[in-house]
C-alpha cells in the first residue's frame, strides 16, 4: 500500500506541480550559468545506491568531482557558494521537489529516512544501520523534529524511530507535520547540531588513541 500511495502522489504532483517546476528551471538559469539539476550518488534501501535529483542551489560544480570529506559545512544561510535563487530553493525546501521523480522511480519514499552520501556510511553506528531497511524518504522523522538543528545521532535515531513504529497512519502525519515545518522555514537555517563530519572525526580520534595505547 506504501509504494501505491508513492506512485500514485508523486505522479499526480508532478503533474500539478509542472508549471512551476519549469519556472524553478528558468529562474536558475536566468540566474546562473550551469545545469538545472543537481544529481548526487546517494544510498538507499538495502545499502544500494541511486542517483538523487535536486534542482541546484551553488553555483556549477561536478558531484563527482567534490570530496565530500572536506567539504565545507554551509552554516548559518551564509555561503558564497548559494545563488540567490537557491537561497530561496533552501529556505522553501522547493530545491527538493525534483525527488518526485525518484519516488516515482522506486528509488525513494514520500516519507522515510533522509538518504545520505556514500561517504557518511563510515559515521553510521551499527545499531542505526536500520535505517537502510527502508526506501528513504523526501521527507521524515528527522527533518519534522528540527532538521539542521539536530545532531548526526540526534539524526540517526529519528530514523531508526520511524522505521521501528512507521504505518500508513504515521506517515500521513509527518506529511502533515512537514507542510507546517515548510512553512515555517523551522531548523533550515539557525544554530546547528554536530554533523557527521565531526562525530567521524571523534571516531578516528578514539581510534587514534586507542592504537596509542
Amino acid at each position: 500500500m506504501k509504494r501505491a500511495f508513492d506512485m500514485a502522489v508523486s505522479a499526480v504532483l508532478l503533474l500539478l506541480l509542472a508549471p512551476v517546476l519549469l519556472l524553478i528551471a528558468v529562474l536558475i538559469r536566468l540566474d546562473s550559468p550551469g545545469r538545472v539539476f543537481f544529481l548526487q550518488r546517494r544510498v538507499g534501501q538495502g545499502r544500494s545506491e541511486f542517483r538523487i535529483v535536486k534542482f541546484r542551489t551553488m553555483v556549477e560544480r561536478d558531484p563527482d568531482a567534490i570530496d565530500q570529506h572536506a567539504e565545507v559545512v554551509v552554516s548559518g544561510g551564509v555561503d558564497p557558494r548559494i545563488t540567490r535563487v537557491g537561497r530561496f530553493l533552501r529556505a522553501t525546501s522547493l530545491d527538493e521537489l525534483p525527488q518526485l521523480w525518484n519516488i516515482l522511480r522506486g528509488d525513494m519514499s514520500i516519507v522515510g529516512p533522509r538518504p545520505v552520501i556514500p561517504e557518511q556510511l563510515v559515521a553510521v553506528p551499527q545499531e542505526y544501520m536500520c535505517r537502510f531497511d527502508v526506501r528513504p524518504g523526501l521527507t521524515g522523522l528527522a527533518q519534522v523534529r528540527g532538521r539542521r538543528s539536530l545532531g548526526w545521532l540526534e539524526q540517526l535515531a529519528a530514523d531508526a524511530e520511524y522505521v521501528r513504529d512507521h504505518s500508513f497512519i504515521y506517515d500521513l502525519k509527518l506529511m502533515l507535520l512537514t507542510v507546517y515545518v515548510v512553512l515555517t522555514a523551522k531548523g533550515v537555517y539557525g544554530e546547528e547540531g554536530q554533523n557527521w563530519r565531526a562525530y567521524r572525526d571523534e571516531i578516528q580520534a578514539r581510534q587514534k588513541q586507542a592504537g596509542d595505547e
